[in-house]
């Protein structure tokens, strides 16, 4: 498979350094690589307005006049499949990972190993969000990418999937679960919410990135924390 991989790093010996594991691993792995490597966050961007199909981005953090994090936010506006990767000489960031679904943190030096294994969680990743579940509703088909689901609910015999638009199925909850991956968690018996989606979560209610408030069952909290560090 062809993966588009995007290296954006204010130094140029890091992205050679990095540019150069990346082939590696695409020998190693049978895969093929297109790279494409930026000296900041605004030149990537630019270059993105034209071209927004890639699949994983190897982001330095610490950068001129705009930061990775902040660029990433602006990437995840309108991306939810690309895999970020930040790469960063300090830990104080890994908090904000939750807010642009970052896949890893690498910390500078990069261990060439540890790329290795990011990068085939990331292709593994992007392999599952190929992955379209098809539903009967109201005498029609719909198709549904299951990256799009953000959280899916039961009422009665019923079951709404929270996606690019909302679908109501007849079908079980458990039904829908055998259906999905290790991204989504079902929290209580009424709902199944996909991790990569969390923002936030306290003992009574796990926020989405959209905004969405799901209300937690009692004694659900742990559980969800350790699914999110699991996937993580």
């Amino acid at each position: 498979m062809l993966y588009k991989v995007a290296i954006c790093d204010d130094s140029s010996l890091d992205r050679q350094y990095i540019s150069e594991l990346v082939n590696k691993w695409a020998g190693l792995e049978c895969h093929a690589v297109h790279i494409s490597s930026f000296p900041s966050a605004e030149s990537f961007l630019f270059h993105y307005a034209e071209e927004s199909d890639y699949d994983i981005l190897l982001l330095d953090i610490e950068m001129g006049d705009m930061d990775g994090v902040t660029m990433a936010k602006k990437l995840r506006r309108d991306n939810d499949t690309i895999q970020i990767v930040f790469i960063t000489g300090y830990s104080d960031y890994i908090s904000e990972g939750y807010e642009v679904a970052a896949l890893h943190y690498l910390m500078k030096p990069v261990i060439e190993g540890k790329l290795f294994t990011v990068l085939n969680r990331a292709a593994e990743k992007l392999s599952k969000n190929e992955k379209i579940l098809n539903f009967e509703t109201s005498g029609e088909m719909i198709r549904v990418p299951i990256y799009q689901i953000r959280y899916a609910e039961v009422s009665g015999n019923y079951v709404t999937i929270h996606a690019s638009a909302d679908h109501v199925v007849k079908m079980t909850l458990g039904e829908l679960e055998r259906e999905l991956d290790d991204r989504f968690y079902r929290a209580g018996r009424s709902v199944i919410v996909n991790l990569t989606q969390i923002s936030r979560v306290t003992k009574t209610e796990i926020k989405l990135n959209d905004g969405a408030a799901i209300p937690l069952p009692r004694g659900a909290y742990e559980g969800v924390n350790r699914a999110i560090i699991n996937m993580r």
